[in-house]
């Protein structure tokens, strides 16, 4: 798994910077968006995507378009997530911050500017994808990460800080922040294949699990983690008195939950799927796994 990630990896870092290079002029946005596209991440999503398609015998070229837009609009949440208003952060994946490295006021256009230009690949890169699925797919992302998703999560989250929050709360906020950009790569790709409706029912649920677990390794990460391996400070979450997993449930239950989830997960996909499946439930478990 570590080597097929790897594989795919810089597969999809030279999508990126190849998807960078029509943009000339203004200097310091085509830097800025460089630096906090390209300045590492494990490309977990558009990575699903591909391996979505490849499991449903589809050519994963044809998500090049898509998985671009997906890791451009991840990219602006996080240069948005950094900024002083929001999260305050000096790092991200060991290196300054995009409104540390550019100025506030820059930091925030590189974000809007990565998501936008991602819904100019998405709708100008097709590769061999009809008019009707490219309409599906900008539909379903622009709903995903907008305020029905992952924009909705992060604003019940900054509501919650310094307050004690139920676990739905708390579970709506993963599921949209997190949860929703890790549904629409396999959502999506469901899209493309033009599955049946119990294929897309398993690859939705899946998607909800892996993509609640990821969050809660997060929040454990968070508690357990280094800055080294990470590369921003730990214990944030504690620092902005945001509810988490471990701060409900304690460190024992919440890894006991995580594993609950990730069991669930790959008994759903591999219910379905069969061998075939092998790549995603591999992945479920590098999620659990991850130290980063």
């Amino acid at each position: 798994m570590k080597s097929y990630l790897k594989e795919k990896e810089n597969y999809i870092n030279e999508l990126l910077k190849e998807s960078l290079q029509e943009i000339k002029y203004p200097s310091v946005m085509r830097e800025g968006m460089e630096y906090a596209l390209l300045g590492g991440g494990k490309r977990i999503r558009p990575i699903l995507l591909l391996m979505t398609l490849e499991m449903l015998g589809i050519d994963y070229t044809k998500g090049d378009g898509f998985a671009i837009a997906i890791e451009m609009i991840h990219s602006y949440s996080l240069v948005h997530d950094d900024l002083p208003a929001i999260d305050n952060d000096d790092y991200r994946r060991g290196q300054l911050t995009s409104h540390k490295k550019f100025g506030e006021a820059n930091g925030i256009l590189i974000g809007d500017s990565l998501l936008t230009y991602a819904f100019y690949i998405l709708s100008h890169r097709r590769n061999g994808l009809d008019f009707e699925t490219i309409l599906k797919l900008v539909e379903l992302t622009s709903k995903y990460a907008g305020v029905q998703g992952m924009i909705g999560g992060q604003v019940i989250d900054i509501e919650s800080e310094n307050k004690e929050i139920d676990l739905p709360t708390l579970q709506y906020i993963h599921t949209h922040k997190t949860g929703m950009l890790i549904r629409l790569p396999i959502e999506g790709a469901s899209i493309i294949a033009k599955c049946s409706e119990d294929e897309k029912k398993a690859l939705i649920e899946y998607a909800d699990l892996i993509g609640l677990a990821f969050q809660i390794k997060d929040d454990i990460l968070d508690v357990e983690g280094s800055f080294e391996e990470i590369g921003k400070a730990v214990g944030s979450d504690e620092k902005l008195h945001k509810s988490t997993y471990p701060s409900i449930f304690g460190l024992d239950k919440t890894k006991e939950m995580l594993e609950e989830k990730i069991s669930e997960a790959i008994s759903i996909i591999e219910k379905q799927f069969g061998k075939k499946a092998s790549n995603l439930i591999h992945l479920a478990r590098y999620i659990k796994d991850r130290n980063k």
